[in-house]
């Protein structure tokens, strides 16, 4: 009787909720404020903590030639080979280091190592952002077991709200089909609850950043 009772008293509550309709308007709905406030440090240095909290490897470079050094140094201590690179402002850099790159769409799926660029950089999550857009298309943050990413100061954005509002605006003729977010190494613990890495991408993922902020 009481369990009658009370699935009674459920049922009228749920009536009047649906009869006495909300005054709120869904129209009038804040979707441009920011949801977390803006860090008092300064975005590179926010990025490289949340990059460097889930796995990511970063180094910040002074100019482009400090990132030529730097990658020449990394390739050579890690003995990398089979580095395919497809975006031509990125194989400058690497070309100046002197690293020996393979560059046909074919060489991908072979490739050890991939360098690209990227669209923008989330500094709140530690995020890379790239698209189908860029010289490396849709395949190169993927086959490979090493991601290599040369980024700019001036990509950093804080949140990813702000990343795609950049893209439709770099984009206005239509937005990339492909817009993907990494963040960090690829992981799943899918697999008998055991966290694997490299299970649907690269094992490790670097972030080269140069500084091309003006000072003041």
């Amino acid at each position: 009787m009481e369990e009658s009772t009370s699935r009674e008293k459920i049922l009228k509550k749920v009536r009047a909720a649906l009869i006495n309709k909300s005054r709120l308007d869904p129209t009038d709905v804040d979707f441009d404020s920011h949801i977390y406030h803006a860090p008092e440090e300064p975005l590179e240095l926010v990025f490289a903590q949340q990059f460097s909290d889930i796995g990511g490897q970063f180094v910040f470079c002074e100019n482009p030639t400090d990132c030529s050094e730097n990658l020449a140094a990394l390739v050579h201590d890690l003995k990398l080979t089979k580095i395919w690179c497809g975006e031509e402002l990125i194989q400058a850099i690497a070309q100046q280091a002197k690293i020996a790159l393979t560059t046909h769409s074919q060489d991908l799926v072979q490739a050890e190592v991939c360098i690209t660029g990227c669209e923008f950089l989330v500094a709140r999550t530690g995020t890379v952002v790239v698209s189908s857009r860029q010289g490396a298309g849709r395949r190169a943050p993927v086959f490979p077991n090493i991601h290599i990413v040369i980024a700019w100061t001036s990509q950093l954005v804080f949140q990813m709200k702000d990343a795609l509002k950049g893209i439709r605006v770099r984009y206005p003729n239509g937005i990339p089909s492909l817009v993907s977010a990494i963040t960090g190494p690829s992981r799943t613990a899918d697999i008998e609850k055991t966290l694997v890495q490299g299970a649907h991408g690269p094992k490790e993922i670097f972030v080269f950043m140069i500084d091309d902020m003006p000072m003041g």
